[in-house]
């Protein structure tokens, strides 16, 4: 092996990635404590304590714990995960879509523009909303969250939240550019991971006051390594499909003739189906959320049924779950694709004829799979989270967040690795070809 992460420091351009990724990553943790004006912080502070457990505390955890502060980044990068939704599904529909996503590079840039472009409108809606809502928002002392409302300090919180959500969108997009990659993935990662340590914390005082039991803990405790042991275990998992290539003569060689396979993995969609719920999720309960209830009765209804914990936000999250298991395998892995390349390089599936019979093959162990990763993913978000409601305990110890953090986790040691074996190989190259001889 090439002597695993302790050559890191010893790799110049590595290193330089690790430390510009974590430079960005401490950049987005101190954005998260500069609050928004005209916030009562203690009040709202308050308001938050008084949520734990709610879909307040899910947002909340997404957002790295800047909502509950009214940071100028309380929308986190949700916005633009919607907005790369919306851009993902209009690309089956809309034609011009469709052929930028063909067209390479340029393609790509088009479509991160309008990415873009959706990031602001959303964040310019959903600010609108929060703005609206937290001025009604009381402490349970009955203190007013926002002191002096009005049209001035919505205008004021719209552009500052839209700012902050831009400002966390190019961080993003630095790190994966710049930096060791999963731009988006690793701000989530690191807002879900800062607030571990208050997590831990707040249990013990649960477990100092009596409201809840050390057996309770230490069943959560090895609830969650079950959940890490099945997450590892589960994600490195695949489906290898033996591939023969023929034997081939050119010139006066012969080439071909070898065995390999092609590996399907279990859950190609990785964090992603989550992510995206979630996100869904939590834009209507949102804006929902801050509604007046009495004007709006209908509000508090779609409130609690999209509260984690009911049957009904259950139903809703595994429902998307499936949808964006199978949509974001579509649209990244195309069965036909893969039998084409193959019929051109000679190579086939033992017993499948090449072309249209193979294509519809790995399409059809393609969508076994995806619905065993669906169940997979389902069963490790929901089971634990319904558990961790019932007992009042912090979202950080549910299945999404370690879902998300263990795959995000598992992801980023997989590019370190590829960085550190090209580089092994680099200096092998030049070491074998620059001997004299």
């Amino acid at each position: 092996m090439i002597g695993g992460f302790e050559n890191i420091p010893k790799v110049p351009e590595l290193r330089k990635k690790v430390l510009f990724t974590l430079m960005m990553l401490a950049v987005y943790r101190v954005v998260c404590h500069v609050p928004t004006p005209g916030v009562d912080g203690a009040a709202l502070s308050a308001f938050f304590d008084s949520q734990q457990g709610s879909l307040f505390g899910l947002f909340d955890m997404f957002s790295g714990g800047a909502l509950s502060s009214f940071s100028v980044v309380a929308l986190g990068i949700m916005p633009y995960i919607s907005a790369s939704i919306i851009l993902e599904l209009m690309s089956v529909v809309v034609p011009y879509l469709e052929r930028l996503k063909k067209e390479g590079e340029q393609g790509r840039k088009k479509i991160i523009q309008y990415t873009r472009y959706g990031t602001v409108v959303l964040s310019m809606i959903q600010g609108f909303g929060i703005a609206v809502g937290i001025e009604n928002m009381t402490s349970p002392g009955g203190v007013m969250v926002v002191p002096a409302g009005g049209i001035g300090f919505r205008a004021i919180t719209m552009i500052t939240l839209c700012a902050g959500t831009c400002f966390l969108m190019w961080l993003g997009e630095q790190i994966t550019e710049k930096g060791i990659g999963n731009g988006i993935s690793l701000i989530i990662f690191a807002g879900i991971v800062a607030g571990f340590p208050v997590a831990v914390a707040n249990t013990f005082r649960l477990i100092g006051t009596g409201e809840v039991s050390v057996f309770f803990i230490v069943l959560i405790v090895a609830i969650m390594i079950a959940v890490i042991g099945a997450i590892v275990f589960i994600e490195r998992g695949q489906r290898r499909i033996p591939v023969q290539y023929a034997k081939r003569m050119v010139g006066r060689k012969m080439y071909g003739g070898q065995s390999t396979h092609l590996p399907l993995k279990i859950n190609t969609a990785g964090v992603i189906p989550p992510i995206f719920a979630s996100s869904i999720i939590m834009f209507p309960a949102t804006i929902a959320n801050f509604m007046d209830v009495e004007k709006f009765p209908w509000m508090k209804i779609v409130t609690d049924s999209l509260t984690p914990g009911s049957v009904v936000h259950a139903l809703i999250y595994v429902g998307f779950i499936f949808f964006f298991c199978y949509f974001y395998t579509a649209v990244h892995f195309s069965p036909v694709d893969v039998a084409d390349n193959m019929k051109r390089s000679g190579g086939f599936i033992p017993g499948i004829r090449p072309g249209k019979n193979t294509a519809e093959y790995i399409d059809k162990v393609l969508a076994r799979l995806t619905f065993a990763g669906a169940i997979y993913i389902s069963a490790i978000c929901i089971l634990p989270e319904i558990f961790i409601y019932k007992l009042h305990l912090p979202f950080y110890f549910g299945g999404t967040s370690l879902l998300i953090v263990v795959g995000v986790a598992m992801d980023t040691t997989r590019q370190i690795e590829s960085h550190l074996l090209s580089r092994h190989y680099d200096s092998f190259m030049k070491k074998g070809f620059g001997k004299k001889r």
